[in-house]
């Protein structure tokens, strides 16, 4: 599953890459970087909230 996680996101990015610099206009370009920017601190928030904290080294 972590396989496909990663290739779909990587799909993703180059998707989206490719529409930011398809678009001319500058509020639209800030409108898809603060979109990837809210994507990224969502999947990092669950990415930590999945790993457990390690105890004390013993």
């Amino acid at each position: 599953m972590e396989d496909e996680d990663i290739a779909l996101n990587s799909v993703l990015g180059l998707e989206l890459n490719r529409v930011f610099f398809a678009v001319r206009e500058t509020a639209n370009k800030q409108k898809i970087i603060e979109f990837a920017r809210e994507v990224l601190q969502d999947e990092r928030a669950e990415l930590a909230d999945r790993i457990s904290p390690e105890g004390p080294a013993s």
